[in-house]
């Protein structure tokens, strides 16, 4: 009964860290083990398996964010070497669909919240910075993994996004002026008015109202 009991209150904190409801939690503890192969922890390559991944074109990218301790709110920097279920949880929160009723402020860190995770997965070093050229690569990346867009037209759509992030952010500049690349707040006018829920989700989780950059 004290186990039960105990179980059942590590949930309902589960619950309340995270904001997925007690069969949402349930379900990804399923997935975990499976991607752990039952046990307490998983590692990057617990993650070589999974099918939907495998032709992801930014699938290292992916992984990483797993285990980037920005990601997991345990520092500024640095890789975990591994992640429990509960830092598991932490990062399929980002995946979460954004709860409509919740007033406009909450909807905003949410959405937040979920364009961190993405410039994290583009500021690869850490610094607060993406150059533009790093954006351009992973604009490319990304369109890669479409079968219906050429590689040429990819790479003219991703010089087009670079451009188009270098004036929205970079503006007039002075000719003496060096760009450092787009920070974070860059990042959001880059995005703004962009459906965020369309562009996250993880079909490996086989979970339908969860879904991861595709």
């Amino acid at each position: 009964m004290g186990a039960a009991h105990s179980a059942s209150e590590e949930v309902r904190e589960l619950e309340g860290k995270t904001g997925f409801s007690s069969d949402q939690i349930e379900q990804l503890h399923r997935r975990f083990k499976q991607l752990s192969g039952d046990q307490p922890t998983i590692r990057k390559e617990n993650f070589n398996n999974v099918p939907d991944l495998e032709l992801n074109p930014i699938r290292s990218k992916i992984i990483r964010a797993f285990f980037d301790n920005r990601n997991l709110r345990k520092g500024p920097s640095g890789l975990a070497d591994e992640i429990d279920f509960e830092d598991f949880l932490t990062i399929m929160s980002y995946f979460r669909p954004i709860d409509t009723t919740l007033d406009e402020e909450q909807v905003e860190l949410s959405r937040k919240e979920k364009l961190r995770f993405l410039f994290h997965m583009y500021d690869s070093d850490s610094d607060g910075r993406i150059t533009l050229e790093e954006y351009r690569n992973v604009v490319e990346e990304l369109l890669s993994g479409n079968p219906h867009i050429e590689k040429e037209s990819a790479r003219s759509i991703a010089d087009g996004a670079m451009m188009e992030a270098a004036s929205m952010c970079v503006g007039q500049m002075e000719p003496d002026q060096v760009y450092e690349g787009i920070t974070f707040d860059d990042f959001l006018k880059i995005w703004q008015g962009i459906d965020i829920e369309t562009k996250m989700h993880v079909r490996f989780l086989n979970m339908e109202t969860i879904a991861l950059c595709h």
